[in-house]
């Protein structure tokens, strides 16, 4: 039976101990939080809410996703029907940078990851914004992290949940909400 030498057990073992301290290191992003409003874990499961468009400019690419409750609502015919969201509607838009389809270069489709917006319907907690409360958090590609929106950034956010409200108000008798649920 062949022995490993002590060195190469430690070695071996230490390797483990710093990768596993790196993979506890990495940012849980449902710990952000932007000052003063809400935080990533109040959109814990976005990721597989149901679509409700696509969005571009020339800049980002997006698509905009809502929690089964909003979804009901755009099926009732909310906005359109002058009935405002439920309290618990959400909505996610995720943006991207673009790139072009390496199979098929006529299209368009996501490249890096550049950010994530969230909203909120809380009749009760944002009374003095519409009802709504919003988020933006930047994502890092180098770090691989997000971050709350800043003055700084293009739109600028205000770093708090009201952050949207200033933008959203141009559609406030569509209860504040820009997108269309689209046929299908």
């Amino acid at each position: 039976m062949k022995r490993t030498p002590f060195s190469m057990t430690m070695i071996a073992a230490v390797s483990l101990v710093v990768a596993g301290g790196i993979a506890l290191a990495a940012q849980d992003k449902y710990t952000v939080k932007v000052p003063g409003g809400l935080a990533f874990s109040d959109f814990r499961g976005y990721e597989g809410w149901q679509v409700v468009a696509t969005s571009q400019n020339d800049k980002l690419v997006a698509v905009i996703l809502a929690n089964p409750v909003m979804i009901g609502a755009f099926q009732a015919g909310v906005p359109a029907n002058g009935k405002p969201f439920p309290d618990g509607s959400k909505m996610a838009k995720i943006h991207w940078t673009p790139k072009k389809n390496q199979y098929f270069p006529d299209t368009t489709i996501p490249g890096t990851l550049h950010d994530v917006d969230f909203m909120v319907k809380n009749s009760k907690r944002f009374a003095d914004s519409g009802g709504w409360g919003w988020a933006v958090f930047k994502y890092d590609t180098t770090s691989g992290t997000f971050s709350p929106g800043t003055t700084a950034d293009e739109p600028p956010q205000a770093n708090d949940a009201k952050c949207g409200f200033s933008c959203h108000t141009t559609v406030k008798t569509r209860d504040y909400v820009f997108t269309d649920y689209g046929k299908r």
